[in-house]
Parts: structure tokens; C-alpha cells; sequence
């Protein structure tokens, strides 16, 4: 049991308490476990967000597309992690995305009720959502600054933030270059650009259809050049 709780303490939202207080939670909560063998739908773009899910071990790959599927992002999220917080309240409770196991899954899933029991039983559980929620709100303000600017790079940086999560990994932005092109209001040549820029600093890597994320990190830090200079 102390292995197991080990583990629960190492999860994203749930660190931070005492093992006596992790006990008590587990005691008092359902916490359902699955396993998810790979290439199966864990979720569908779409279903309504009614629990918390954790990832405990394994990757899954979510992707997110548009209407017509023309433009999509992707990205792997590995264990452990907590899968899009931010659908669980709100005015938007349904996932945007379609997740699928890559590899032997397993998850940890915790009803809305028990979660928020979880979440008033323990200020740090508490601290731990507040917080995740505040970093996933505050990400776009330097992406909105971006959009009135004309570095096609923070454009990029501003939908890769909006579109996945902080430890998403193989981030891959599928759509044709002149589709790019409009989407971000800009010349080919201007993209084409801010492209090679990107790769010269071992950002991306790109192709006529695909833009793929190397440094996510790397990235998103041209939002907080831009967030910074505007309060210059």
C-alpha cells in the first residue's frame, strides 16, 4: 500500500501532503484504475469531462482538429500527469480532443464529488489546482499580445501553448503551409521565414505539412519576450 501511495504523492494536484493525509484521502475516496492496452480510445473528442484523469504510467497521444480536420495538433503526455485539468468545471465540460494509448496505460480516475471532497480536505490539494488552473489562464495573455504584433514565430508559440499541455512532448502541428499562411495572416515568404529561424535554433523542424515541436519550452519563452516588452 505504501508503494501505491508513493506513486498517488508523485501525481500532479496531489503533491505535497503527508502520507497520513493521502491515506485518509484514499480511504474516503473511489479511485477507479483502468488499463488501456495500446492503440485504445481512452477519450473522445467530445465526451463530457466528469473526472479527474490521472495518468500513472504508459503515453497516450491526444490530438485536437478543427471542423473540417485540416488543421490538428498533437502531443504525448506520459505518466505521471494529470490529462486537461481545465475541462472539469466551467461553462466548457467536454474534451476538445481525441486521446489514444501509445504504449500499456494506466489510469487513475476521480469523480468530480470525491475531487472536490479531495480539494477542501487539504489546502495543499487545493493550492495545487488553484495554481494549475492561474499558469493554464495566464499562458495566453502573452499570445494575445503576440496576435497584434507581426512575429509570425510568437503566432506559433501562442497556438502551441493555447493548443497543449506544459509536459506535452512530440508536439506536432499537421497543416498545409498555405492554409499556415492564412491562419496567421501572412505572406509565404514571411512564414517561410520565421520557419527557418525557428529550426535554426533547434525549435522545430517542419515540412510542407507538418510543424514539429522540439523545444516546447524553448517555444513559449518568445511569449514571455513579447509579454515583456510590452510593459516597456
Amino acid at each position: 500500500m505504501a508503494s501505491m501511495l508513493e506513486q498517488l504523492m508523485e501525481l500532479p494536484l496531489l503533491k505535497g501532503a503527508s502520507i497520513s493525509t493521502m491515506s485518509k484521502i484514499v480511504g474516503e475516496s473511489k479511485f477507479h484504475f483502468l488499463k488501456y492496452p495500446a492503440g485504445e480510445t481512452i477519450i473522445n473528442a467530445g465526451d463530457k469531462c466528469e473526472h479527474i484523469t490521472f495518468i500513472l504510467s504508459g503515453s497516450i497521444r491526444s490530438t485536437i482538429e478543427n471542423a473540417n480536420g485540416r488543421f490538428s495538433v498533437s502531443q504525448t503526455l506520459t505518466g505521471p500527469t494529470v490529462v486537461s485539468p481545465d475541462f472539469l468545471f466551467g461553462k466548457t465540460t467536454r474534451y476538445p480532443f481525441t486521446a489514444k494509448a501509445i504504449d500499456s496505460v494506466s489510469i487513475l480516475q476521480i469523480s468530480k464529488y470525491d475531487f472536490i471532497h479531495i480539494l477542501d480536505s487539504d489546502h495543499v490539494f487545493l493550492f495545487n489546482f488553484i495554481n494549475t488552473l492561474s499558469v493554464d489562464a495566464q499562458k495566453g495573455i502573452g499570445g494575445l499580445m503576440s496576435l497584434t504584433t507581426a512575429d509570425v514565430a510568437q503566432r506559433i508559440a501562442y497556438w502551441i501553448s493555447a493548443l497543449t499541455q506544459n509536459s506535452g512532448t512530440d508536439i506536432v502541428l499537421t497543416c498545409r503551409r498555405r492554409d499556415l499562411c492564412s491562419l496567421f495572416s501572412v505572406q509565404r515568404n514571411t512564414f517561410d521565414s520565421a520557419l527557418e529561424g525557428l529550426a535554426s535554433k533547434g525549435i522545430l523542424e517542419y515540412d510542407t505539412r507538418e510543424l514539429r515541436i522540439l523545444d516546447r519550452r524553448k517555444l513559449l519563452a518568445l511569449l514571455e519576450t513579447s509579454h515583456e516588452d510590452s510593459d516597456e
